[in-house]
Formats: structure tokens, sequence, C-alpha cells
């Protein structure tokens, strides 16, 4: 940025309208537009393969432990202010979740990639999540049926599973008690345009 000119924080995104999907990163504010349906699938999908065992059946049969949030903004300084597709928190770090921006750094994120995001989640939040410390990061991509995910180790990411729609269901860590059927996270291949479909 150049000189004086004065980087964003929290309170540049609180002058957006409630539903408008902006992010801080680096002093800039970033706006992403509404995802498709081919991204909000998998959202939706980690939501209840991940989501339901670990934080909502909580005590009802499922691992628990953990809360797990679509889009929350969540503030890793003061010029970095995220709104990750999921993001999770064991709830012994973050006991009382109900605040806005989260300050606490989740152990786990999760990033839709899309076209107008791919080098966004692969190089500045890649970079960005580990300089913070967060433990986990999974990048889904639609187009190419994926999901990858890495551990941080010694500030640096490590490979911890690729996998893709035509494998069965995967364990995948941090949430390795339960089966993800990665092929059910994506649109069925019968949904998708002509011109889209492999």
């Amino acid at each position: 940025m150049s000189q004086g000119i004065a980087l964003a924080t929290y309170a540049d995104l609180l002058a957006f309208p409630e539903g408008e999907r902006v992010e801080v990163l680096a002093g800039s504010v970033v706006a992403s537009p509404a995802p498709l349906p081919a991204h909000s699938r998998p959202q939706c999908g980690l939501a209840r393969f991940v989501g339901g065992p670990f934080d909502g059946d909580d005590g009802a049969g499922g691992p628990g432990g953990w809360w797990i949030f679509v889009e929350v903004d969540v503030r890793l300084a003061a010029h970095d202010i995220v709104r990750p597709d999921l993001s999770g928190w064991r709830r012994t770090r973050l006991p009382r979740p109900n605040v806005r921006p989260i300050d606490v750094e989740p152990d786990w994120v999760c990033e839709i990639v899309s076209p107008t995001s791919a080098a966004r989640d692969r190089v500045q939040k890649w970079r960005l999540y580990a300089r913070h410390g967060v433990r986990h990061y999974w990048l889904v991509d639609p187009d190419a049926r994926t999901l990858e995910a890495f551990e941080l180790r010694d500030g640096a990411w490590v490979d911890v599973g690729h996998h893709d729609d035509g494998e069965g269901p995967v364990r995948v860590p941090p949430f390795e008690a339960v089966e993800i059927p990665i092929a059910r996270l994506f649109l069925p291949r019968s949904a998708l345009p002509e011109d889209a479909e492999r």
C-alpha cells in the first residue's frame, strides 16, 4: 500500500450491508460474489458430514467437542479479518463463540475454491493461515471435485490427503473419527451444465 493510505480494519467491514461477502486481507477490503450452487453444495455437505457429528450431535452419539461454523468473521490480526467458508474450533479453546468477530484463530479452516478465489485461497490465505497457527486447512474444489487437506507442522503445511469424487468415503484429519463421502459433497454430474460435465 502506498504511504498515507489507512489500512482497513474490522470497523471498515461494518460499513457494508449485513449480507455482503467482504474480508480484510493485508489491510485491503476484498469482496466476493455470491456463491453458485456448485460452491454452496460442498459447504452444506461438510456442515452435515463434519458439523453434524462433531458439533450438532454433541451428546447424541457423535464425537462432539467442536464448534463448526459457516462464514463467520475471524479477526486474525487488526488488518486481516477473514470469513472462511467453514471454520472450526475445539470447544475448549472457544468456550463462548457467540461474538463477532471471533478473535481466536480456528483449529480448522475449509475454503471452497472458485475461479474468483483460487489464487487468494491457494496463496494469500495459505500463507496467512499458516502465519497465524491454524492447524488444519482444507481446500475443496467443486470444478475438480477434490478435497485437499493440510496440517501445519513446524510452521509449514504438510499434505495429509488428496481425495476426489472417485473414491469411497475417506477419513481426513482432524476429523478422522468419521467417514466423509467425497462424491456427495458435489452436485451430481447430471445436474451440471453440459459443457461442465467431464
